[in-house]
């Protein structure tokens, strides 16, 4: 990751949590489903929700969103944050040695045992970040305040405990067909026009609750670590801002590393579409996706079906989405 990069993410995940100068003209968003309320736009989805896009589903095939967690793999060890480690903690032929089960060698060389173990950061690989993410002054969604909720074991209102199963109507929204390119520039930031020409193109429509999903093709790249960081493309804050508060989307998702890009366009525009969203408006998002699936078949409308590690007290957790084509 470019030096520029991480200082830039770096210093938006400190006025994330308060650490920053203050932002006078910025404030939390207050929640429209009351003041308990930790899950945001989320409260869109309902049971008939659900079942109306359930029952549109016209197809067995499945298609996995998520990509695979490796050594190796892409993170943000650069902000010294951990990367992702695996080990064996087991082995048929250590256990046969060491006896650990105290069952002896004869039931040891006739039953193998294999057993393993991981270690890594919350934001690695296909995850979903949860409203306690971003904040603004101190605050998080809702006027909760690390001051009154954050403890040494995480925050007790917000955390990725509290996230839903997902299910919705699921639209992709891909820019590499709208640009007719195998490759978008560096760093080039997805704008509202962008998101409406290829709607266009697709000849599909947002609806109110939808989960939208962006491909900016930068999943092709996730298993060579250095250029899936490298000036990665990603959303600008004006295409957020059109597809929650003129389209009214529930959450959304994308293939590169943090949804945006960075650095902000403008050097006072400081406050990221990380704090818009989660902060100020109370919307979820999924990073770090496999889209090209759906992209080589064209599937641009479908059920979403998602679902996250109940990680208490977590700023994010790992989720395994799928989509299914739906009439």
């Amino acid at each position: 990751m470019k030096k520029w990069m991480i200082i830039s993410y770096f210093l938006t995940c400190q006025v994330g949590i308060g650490l920053a100068q203050d932002i006078s003209s910025e404030r939390v968003g207050k929640s429209p489903w009351g003041p308990e309320d930790e899950i945001g736009t989320l409260n869109l989805m309902t049971e008939q929700s659900r079942l109306e896009v359930l029952s549109r589903i016209s197809s067995g095939k499945i298609y996995d969103l998520s990509v695979e967690y490796f050594v190796g793999m892409p993170s943000f060890h650069a902000l010294g944050d951990p990367a992702y480690q695996f080990w064996m903690t087991h082995t048929p032929k250590g256990t046969l040695t060491d006896n650990p089960n105290g069952l002896g060698e004869a039931m040891n060389s006739k039953v193998s045992y294999t057993g393993d173990a991981i270690s890594m950061y919350t934001h690695m690989g296909t995850h979903i970040d949860a409203l306690n993410h971003f904040g603004l002054n101190g605050k998080v969604w809702n006027g909760f305040s690390a001051d009154d909720f954050l403890g040494d074991k995480g925050w007790k209102k917000t955390g990725a405990e509290t996230i839903p199963p997902v299910i919705g109507r699921g639209v992709l929204i891909d820019i590499l067909v709208l640009k007719q390119v195998d490759q978008l520039p560096d760093n080039y930031r997805i704008d509202s026009s962008d998101l409406k020409e290829a709607l266009a193109k697709q000849g599909v429509s947002l609806q109110r609750g939808d989960i939208v999903l962006i491909r900016t093709g930068q999943a092709r790249h996730y298993e060579q670590a250095t250029k899936y960081l490298d000036q990665y493309p990603g959303i600008n804050l004006d295409a957020v801002k059109w597809l929650v508060e003129d389209q009214g989307i529930m959450l959304l998702g994308a293939d590169n590393l943090s949804f945006e890009a960075f650095p902000p366009e403008r050097e006072d525009n400081w406050v990221p579409v990380h704090t818009y969203l989660l902060a100020e408006k109370g919307v979820m998002f999924i990073e770090q996706m496999n889209l090209e699936s759906l992209a080589e078949d064209g599937v641009y409308e479908f059920a979403f079906i998602g679902t996250s590690l109940k990680l208490r007290g977590a700023s994010a957790a790992p989720m395994r989405p799928i989509a299914i084509p739906i009439k």
